[in-house]
């Protein structure tokens, strides 16, 4: 039976405009296959609320579950609460639970809870809070789609928080195996390898070190048994 699925819409300018590198898809695409969900797209948009909105509708409707990282935070470009309220016809507002979260950090901490912070209590309706330990500001989930911040620590916790709340399927095996030949020497006999063994994704990711061509081939899937197979025999077609 196949594994559920999963998509990830990573938001904002700064990511598209080269000034910050995306850690979070690579955190949430090892927690999801550790929990047997295959991450079967991932978007990048701008902090554009048309673009964010037709983002998340079509992922929402080809995906079992949606992860979204960025723009939950307390300035003018943080769009995200809107947006996702936007694409599911849910109005946006001060939520009372969220609201006393902040309140109480703010308080402990010495600080004003300033207009500003408290745009991070504005939750669409119908949403659940995702729990935030590291700086208090919750997410939230509303239908498939799980709204978190885009500082890697925050993803994080917040990932920790949802994942035991959906329904996994059998964790994803792997190997890597290096392969010192051109993709081209290789190309033929991976293509049987493939072919024989349909159930397992085959992958070939080439290197050049030394002035020498390489591929390390990376074959994955969920019966552990199948895979040492197919390794192996990839071992016999390059010995």
């Amino acid at each position: 039976m196949p594994n559920p699925t999963a998509a990830m819409l990573v938001i904002g300018d700064e990511i598209l405009s080269g000034r910050t590198r995306d850690a979070n898809m690579h955190h949430l695409a090892g927690r999801l296959s550790e929990a047997g969900i295959t991450l079967a797209e991932v978007r990048i948009v701008s902090d554009d609320h048309d673009a964010i909105v037709a983002a998340v509708r079509a992922l929402s409707r080809d995906w079992d579950t949606v992860f979204t990282s960025g723009g939950i935070g307390p300035t003018h470009d943080d769009i995200t609460a809107d947006a996702i309220g936007a694409a599911f016809g849910a109005g946006v507002g001060i939520r009372d639970d969220a609201r006393a979260l902040l309140a109480d950090h703010y308080a402990r901490t010495g600080s004003e809870l300033n207009a500003a912070r408290l745009r991070m209590a504005r939750i669409p309706e119908g949403a659940t809070l995702i729990d935030n330990p590291v700086s208090v500001a919750p997410g939230f989930t509303l239908g498939n789609v799980h709204v978190m911040a885009g500082v890697p620590a925050v993803f994080r916790a917040m990932v920790a928080t949802v994942l035991p709340t959906l329904t996994g399927g059998a964790p994803l095996s792997s190997t890597s195996t290096r392969i010192d030949r051109g993709e081209g020497d290789i190309a033929g006999p991976l293509g049987d390898l493939a072919q024989a063994f349909p159930d397992l994704s085959i992958g070939s990711y080439p290197f050049q070190k030394d002035g020498r061509f390489g591929a390390n081939i990376v074959i994955r899937g969920q019966d552990p048994a199948r895979v040492d197979a197919a390794t192996a025999e990839l071992g016999t077609l390059f010995a």
